[in-house]
């Protein structure tokens, strides 16, 4: 290969930046939603070995380039099957984005989320009392995306919000208190729910599973999250898997009233 050649084989065009930011955009949307699995070493590795090939085709190295692509083609099938649940929660987090929420949210809008008052009342409500109880229970308020998949893992009710509904639901020996509640539409809808559990390594040990069932279902989606820890009693916040912990039931309302009570 020439000098000329070669100067012309690594032009840079614009298209060539535009390129090269989406692969990063994508890679690092990617990084932030795998780091601390497993599954992120595995698309370090991938990505490794991409990169030695494209270096095997520049440098013609033949024999090795062609065994690398057949890799590579033939391990893309593979890697849809063994990556299926990665694949899954990066399309709800990619849908998740503030942007694709703003332009979803042009066409299509949640009825009466300004009047989300009387529901936030009895939640804090049960939550100071539950508190006090150590009574432990996992709330959900479903934001714009639809939560059916996780729904339909529990019991339908589509009950009125209430403190005493929600005190009966938690309680101990009820046989819907282990899981979640969504409210969604002024109404709890189902109780018992499972929600996917974050496997970030990073996480404090000392964070339950209610906790990490927040971080979870707020990191896929737009819900938020209200936490009552049955060891300590304290009241947490959860929202686009971010937690707040050790929160006063005045402190929650408002910012449960900040969260829904002002959502476009």
């Amino acid at each position: 290969m020439t000098i000329l050649a070669a100067l012309d084989f690594i032009k840079f065009t614009i298209n060539d930046f535009i390129d090269i930011l989406l692969v990063g955009i994508i890679l690092f949307e990617l990084y932030n939603l795998l780091k601390g699995t497993a599954a992120l070493r595995i698309l370090w590795a991938i990505v490794i070995i991409y990169i030695i090939w494209k270096l095997t085709t520049f440098f013609q190295l033949t024999i090795l380039s062609q065994i690398l692509g057949q890799v590579i083609s033939v391990g893309v099938i593979a890697l849809i099957i063994v990556f299926q649940p990665e694949i899954r929660k990066f399309l709800l987090y990619f849908g998740n984005n503030k942007f694709i929420k703003m332009l979803s949210g042009k066409f299509h809008k949640k009825a009466g989320s300004d009047t989300y008052k009387p529901e936030i009342n009895a939640v804090v409500r049960a939550c100071r009392r539950m508190s006090n109880s150590k009574t432990g229970a996992l709330i959900v308020f479903a934001g714009q995306a639809p939560l059916v998949d996780i729904i339909e893992t529990g019991e339908r009710l589509d009950a009125i919000v209430s403190r005493d509904l929600i005190e009966n639901i938690f309680f101990k020996n009820s046989p819907l208190h282990d899981g979640a509640i969504i409210i969604d539409n002024h109404k709890i809808v189902a109780a018992r729910c499972i929600l996917p559990v974050s496997k970030d390594e990073h996480l404090p040990t000392d964070l339950g599973l209610r906790h990490r069932a927040a971080i979870g279902a707020t990191i896929l989606t737009d819900a938020v999250a209200v936490i009552v820890s049955e060891q300590t009693g304290q009241i947490s916040y959860c929202k686009d898997g971010e937690i707040t912990r050790d929160i006063s039931p005045t402190v929650l309302e408002q910012i449960l009233s900040d969260a829904l009570l002002l959502k476009n």
